[in-house]
């Protein structure tokens, strides 16, 4: 009995292993249930080595800084200690969270808000006792600071840039030296239409080309 048990356990192991890796490689409602998580192949797919924040910096027009996310009476977390503006990723609400700040609180007439994403690489977290016995080097934490976006005193987007991750592997690919020669050599020719004119009495409109 004990062997028969043992052996079907086996199989219902291996085969719930099958049936995931089917999943994923035929892409058949890999999403179907929460358990599903747990048997497809990519299940860690998209971890990164960084770990990243998002600070909301209003200026004013004195020059003085304010930092307006998490607001002054608190914020919500909604797993762990982290603030929920940081689970934005694209900073699509920064823009709402700094003027509800602002809405609610005194300061002097501000003219730009900055989404500034820092990065920093997730072995910095560790434990001092941890760090010790792994790296030989002392630990000396270290962020990256990228401007993400930069918004109005209306809260409204006036310019946005990659994210951090993003951006260095744009830096990589134009650092290729190979890369670079091949765009060089394969440049299109691209017929540009730059204006356009169109008379008073209705008749085709004449094209300019360069």
């Amino acid at each position: 009995m004990k062997r028969l048990i043992a052996v079907g356990t086996i199989f219902a192991y291996l085969g719930v292993l099958v049936a995931g890796l089917g999943s994923h490689a035929l892409n058949y409602k890999t999403d179907a249930h929460p358990t599903m998580y747990f048997i497809v192949w990519d299940m860690f797919c998209g971890w990164s080595a960084y770990e990243d924040r998002t600070h909301i910096i209003g200026q004013g027009e004195s020059g003085r800084y304010y930092d307006l996310a998490p607001a002054p009476w608190g914020d919500y977390r909604p797993f762990g200690d982290i603030e929920r503006h940081h689970y934005d990723p694209f900073a699509t609400h920064a823009g709402n969270l700094a003027m509800n700040t602002l809405r609610y609180s005194d300061h002097e007439p501000i003219q730009q808000i900055f989404v500034v994403q820092e990065a920093w690489a997730k072995k910095f977290n560790l434990p001092d006792e941890l760090w010790a016995e792994r790296y030989p080097e002392p630990k000396e934490p270290h962020s990256y600071f990228h401007v993400r976006k930069i918004l109005g005193p209306n809260g409204m987007t006036q310019a946005s840039n990659l994210a951090w991750f993003d951006h260095q592997s744009k830096l990589c690919l134009s650092d290729n030296p190979r890369l670079a020669a091949d765009s060089n050599r394969g440049k299109p020719f691209l017929e540009m239409q730059s204006q356009v004119q169109v008379s008073d009495t209705g008749s085709r409109p004449t094209s300019h080309s360069q």
